[in-house]
């Protein structure tokens, strides 16, 4: 694919720059894996709002928009984030015709690149309501789409949606995740402020750190039963079992299942951990306590209230659930619901974030849960992704050798720093919240 004419100049204001912007990435796009990727819609009168709406969007939020030569189409002051567009028709003929999709299907292409992704998506995630001109809101309707009912999370799709995430290669995972093969919120040491002391060195203490804590909100100890929803790759179970507790951990993906099982027997706990393959909604048993990390937000909207009666109906008396969750403000989660997204078209099918109200109303809509404690710690979270994205960035040339592609490398990039943004901003936290029967107290 060439670099086209820049059709956005009469619009944008130019001048010149030194030095000349990095050369313009043409990953190979492969149509049969990536069909929306590697075909450009037409949509000239789209394309035109798109144009107009980026041109706006960039004087409200401070941010420079550059040509792939280097010239400033949108002017903005020093140090303010950059976006780089190599392929300016493509660009926007994308994302006149999808929206955000369509953005993130552009970086796919290489059609836009920024020297700092993080900074950009953050100037971006800031202020979502200032993208789009007050009265003119309706537009978004013009590019949502809605989840396809092949990736709800029901019964029957719910494998097929984890194992297009969890199964693509445990090799994947492990070239960015520390040796704990935990894939959630770190718990960091903290400096002044609250403000997180991370290191790639101190990610294993950290990740452990956030695994006791949970552990001990659940009170899990010798003896105790303990069932956990999302295995993982079992660093839970190992660490639980090594308390002494009883556990049963529950996955849908075959890849973390082989290598959960393998982690347990080599700590010497397999007679303490067994990992099944098994949906949440087959849960079997009575257990003193249940634990699930980062995993209500693939059970999807509709079927919270069947989750957390499924909490309800294993819980014997007296237990106790420690849920670690990624939440957004209620509003927006609203407002989200049930669209489909680029992180669900192609990272994450079928989820959805809640809120810490949703979870609240869903715990005690048909049980007798009742959120009893909760704290949030959301700038851990994108510490943890920042060292995760790096690592990612630092070992593409590993990632080429499993045989991912360059559009699959932009994706995760994307992936990776559009999370962390999202928590830089507030957009999204992390929280661990204790559920338990009766009155509402820790």
């Amino acid at each position: 694919m060439t670099v086209q004419a820049d059709p956005i100049a009469a619009i944008l204001p130019s001048t010149p720059r030194d030095p000349v912007a990095p050369p313009t990435p043409t990953p190979t796009v492969d149509p049969s894996r990536w069909p929306d990727v590697a075909r450009v819609p037409r949509s000239p009168l789209r394309a035109a709002v798109a144009r107009r709406l980026l041109h706006r969007a960039a004087a409200r939020l401070g941010i420079r928009v550059e040509a792939a030569d280097g010239r400033a189409l949108r002017t903005a002051p020093p140090g303010a984030p950059v976006l780089t567009l190599h392929r300016p028709d493509d660009f926007f003929h994308r994302v006149g015709a999808s929206g955000l999709i369509g953005f993130g299907e552009a970086y796919q292409a290489g059609d836009w690149d920024s020297p700092d992704p993080v900074a950009l998506l953050t100037a971006l995630a800031a202020a979502p309501q200032r993208l789009v001109p007050a009265g003119t809101a309706w537009l978004r309707r013009l590019a949502v789409r809605r989840t396809p009912e092949s990736e709800l999370p029901t019964a029957g799709n719910a494998r097929r949606n984890v194992q297009r995430h969890y199964d693509l290669s445990n090799d994947l995972f492990a070239l960015f995740l520390d040796p704990t093969m935990t894939y959630s919120s770190a718990l960091f040491p903290t400096g002044p402020g609250g403000v997180p002391r991370a290191t790639w060195d101190g990610l294993p203490a950290a990740q452990h750190r956030k695994i006791d804590r949970l552990l001990d909100l659940a009170e899990v100890g010798p003896g105790t039963r303990l069932l956990e929803i999302g295995t993982g790759w079992g660093e839970l179970a190992v660490r639980a079992a090594a308390r002494g507790a009883r556990v049963v951990s529950l996955t849908l993906s075959e890849e973390q299942l082989a290598l959960a099982r393998r982690r347990i027997a080599d700590a010497g706990l397999a007679d303490r951990a067994e990992v099944r393959l098994c949906d949440y909604r087959a849960a079997e048993g009575s257990y003193d306590a249940v634990v699930s990390v980062e995993m209500i937000e693939a059970v999807g909207r509709p079927f919270w209230p069947a989750y957390f009666a499924t909490l309800d109906r294993v819980l014997a008396p007296g237990g106790r659930v420690a849920l670690q969750a990624i939440t957004m403000p209620h509003e927006r989660m609203i407002a989200s619901s049930g669209t489909h997204t680029w992180i669900l078209k192609y990272v994450f099918p079928g989820g959805q974030i809640p809120s810490l109200r949703a979870i609240e109303e869903s715990a005690g809509r048909d049980g007798r849960l009742r959120v009893a404690a909760a704290e949030a710690y959301g700038p851990h979270y994108a510490e943890t992704l920042r060292l995760w994205r790096e690592r990612f960035t630092d070992r593409a040339d590993a990632v080429a050798a499993l045989g991912f592609d360059e559009v699959f490398r932009r994706m995760w990039e994307l992936y990776l720093a559009y999370s962390e943004a999202g928590f830089r901003t507030g957009y999204l936290d992390v929280q661990q919240i204790l559920l338990t029967r009766g009155q509402v107290g820790p």
